[in-house]
Formats: structure tokens, sequence, C-alpha cells
């Protein structure tokens, strides 16, 4: 059974369409990337993934249970199945970064405070970070408190994990750190990862499979990996995103497609 299994999913913002027709399935240590070019809505459905979002049509499943006919208490439960790095870190800024590793040990775990604390320090010392436990987020560079967010996110080892735009802002080298930290996570725990990104060599380098929405026809237009859909897909706006080109003035008629 997928981790995480969407059908017929359509977004909207008021009478605005934003993505429709939108179906995919994660599989347990899948790292599964949501693709597209600035304005698609990628950002949009992991909104609508993790319950921020109401979807106009369609379904939401972890583990085959469906997110949005769950009562408030049964969301609670399924939202103890995911962990989330947000684009901006997302800390809390009067919090230190131990205290923030520690949020959701509380709240989703049985563990006394002297644990949360053991398990916050062992997964901060995970991604490098067992130096900085005192400091607050203000003291941290860029690349550092995406590690802490991923630290936070990891902590009550979820069976899955939602990373939106993690090497947004970061350094070539700082962004190859984490890609390297993001392919040890999912090795060293199993877990699936559903990745928003538009980094070509984060995509090229650590994506499994992946969706690409298309902000034209608004619904997606390939599946893949990305590396196979760049080898392999003819799908003008695909190849053109993929390859850092210009998109073409005028594409063809939008139609899904598979890689090989």
């Amino acid at each position: 059974m997928a981790v995480l299994q969407v059908d017929g999913l359509e977004m909207r913002f008021g009478s605005r369409l934003i993505q429709q027709n939108v179906s995919f399935a994660v599989e347990k240590r899948c790292i599964y990337a949501v693709m597209g070019g600035s304005g698609c809505g990628k950002s949009t459905l992991l909104k609508h993934l993790v319950g921020l979002l109401t979807p106009a049509a369609g379904t939401v499943r972890y583990d085959g249970v469906d997110y949005w006919a769950s009562d408030e208490a049964g969301r609670s439960r399924l939202r103890s199945h995911f962990g989330m790095l947000f684009q901006s870190a997302a800390l809390w800024s009067s919090m230190t970064v131990l205290e923030n590793v520690c949020l959701p040990l509380a709240r989703q775990t049985q563990l006394d405070t002297r644990a949360q604390e053991a398990r916050a320090r062992e997964v901060l010392a995970w991604v490098e970070m067992a130096e900085f436990c005192d400091y607050f987020p203000s003291d941290l560079s860029g690349g550092m408190k995406k590690r802490a967010g991923l630290a936070r996110a990891i902590a009550a080892e979820p069976p899955l994990l939602f990373l939106d735009e993690p090497s947004s802002g970061l350094d070539p080298i700082s962004s190859r750190r984490l890609d390297d930290l993001i392919l040890d996570i999912r090795d060293r725990t199993g877990a699936a990862i559903v990745l928003v990104s538009h980094e070509l060599p984060s995509l090229f380098a650590i994506a499994d499979d992946g969706i690409f929405l298309d902000a034209d026809s608004k619904q997606p237009i390939a599946h893949g990996a990305p590396r196979d859909l760049a080898a392999r897909l003819a799908h003008p706006t695909v190849q053109a995103f993929l390859h850092r080109e210009v998109p073409p003035a005028a594409a063809p008629p939008a139609h899904l497609e598979h890689s090989a």
C-alpha cells in the first residue's frame, strides 16, 4: 500500500483554478519530486497534502485513510504520520534550536521531558547541529536553519516527510550537503519523501519519481524521475524546464506522458 495516495485532486482559490486532475502515489523509501515552473502550484499542492488547504475535489490518503473524510481527531492522528520542512524552515524565533526540535516530540510522543531532549540532541547530531542546541534561529545561517528544521521534521520518526524548496537560498556546497543528508535520512529511516523543488541539480541527484505540473493547462503533463524525463520525453514544456531553456511560445496540447 502506498504511504501517500492522491486521486483527482483539484485546487482552487475561490473561482480561480490552480491545478486539476492531480493523481499520484508515493511508496515507502521513495523520494518523489513535485516539479514545474514558478506559479504552477507546487507549494499550493503541498499545503493541500498536509491539511493547510482544503481541496475543491479529490482525495488524499495516508496508508489508505482518506484525510479529508476523517474527523478532526482522525486528521490529527494522520498528521502524526508526516513531518514538514517549510521553505523558510519556520523555526520559532523565541525558542532555542533544541526547544524547536522538541516540539513534535511533546505533541506526538509519550516521551517525558528528559527523553524528548535526548532524542532532540540525537537528531541534531545527525544533521551536524549538535553544538548549536542553545542557539536561537536568528543566530543561524540559512543552511543551518534548514538543517535544524529538518531535524524537527524527523524527530518523531514519521514515515513520510514533506520538504518545500529545501535548497532554496543555499549556496551550491550547502545545497549538496543537504541533498546528501536527505538521502541519508531516507536510507536510514525508510521514510518516503515528497520534495517540492525547481533546483535541477537536487532533482537529478535525489529524486526517484515525480510529477510535473503545468501552469498553462493547469494539470500534470508528465510523471517520472527527473533524469528520465530529461532524457526521454518530448513534451516541450518539460524539456525546456529540465534543460534550462526558454519554453516554446506555443506548446502542443498538454497530455500526460510517462517516462519509459
